[in-house]
């Protein structure tokens, strides 16, 4: 048997104690659950918002270099492309919602100046250029936000197990115990005012003989 559960005076403190930490741990738990939910609701109205961008763009975009293929033909419209540096400026960061560390992409955007010579080139690729210049700021944006809305999912699935694990398990064991633990000391100190009655009426009963 455990000596928690023996019913004493000591015990049932510290049930009483350990049943307020957990309705305090639930409710601590059930709004950080509330604050996520709503940071969550929050990034996907704005991850489809992006969605929306980037599909119209992309569409656009494809249009542009569709365009920039027929005027200056793929191969030199490959050989152009070549001549675009690698993007090495992104930077990932963290920041912190409710102890979820969510990711912050921080970059230098394209400053829009071309690396090849306007003399050789049609209207066509510059077109091209500037829409995938877009669909890449869009991407950038939409992966930021996206993998935010992960891990701010996965949070909250867990933050809702330890919620349920309270309310179902840790509150109704303690509620139990704290009853329990009660009703027998009350139960004791019902029998040993009783036995007090007892004594006392029998000491009366051997005063009056004397």
């Amino acid at each position: 048997m455990d000596p928690r559960t023996f019913p004493t005076k000591g015990n049932l403190m510290l049930a009483k104690n350990s049943l307020a930490l957990a309705k305090q741990g639930y409710d601590l738990m059930d709004k950080k659950r509330n604050i996520l939910i709503r940071e969550l609701m929050d990034l996907i109205d704005e991850a489809r918002t992006i969605q929306e961008e980037i599909d119209t763009t992309f569409t656009y975009a494809y249009q542009c270099l569709q365009s920039a293929n027929i005027e200056n033909g793929i191969s030199n419209v490959e050989l152009l492309a070549y001549t675009v540096p690698i993007e090495n400026s992104i930077m990932i960061q963290t920041r912190s919602i409710m102890g979820t560390e969510i990711p912050h992409v921080k970059y230098v955007p394209d400053a829009g100046k071309p690396t090849y010579s306007f003399s050789t080139t049609h209207e066509s690729i510059d077109k091209a250029r500037e829409a995938f210049r877009k669909v890449k700021d869009l991407t950038i944006k939409l992966s930021m936000v996206e993998n935010a809305a992960y891990r701010l999912a996965s949070n909250i699935k867990k933050t809702q197990k330890r919620a349920n694990a309270l309310q179902n398990i840790t509150i109704p064991m303690y509620s139990s115990l704290v009853y329990t633990i009660t009703n027998a000391l009350e139960e004791k100190e019902r029998e040993e005012f009783t036995r007090l009655k007892v004594i006392k009426r029998m000491k009366e009963k051997k005063t009056a003989r004397q």
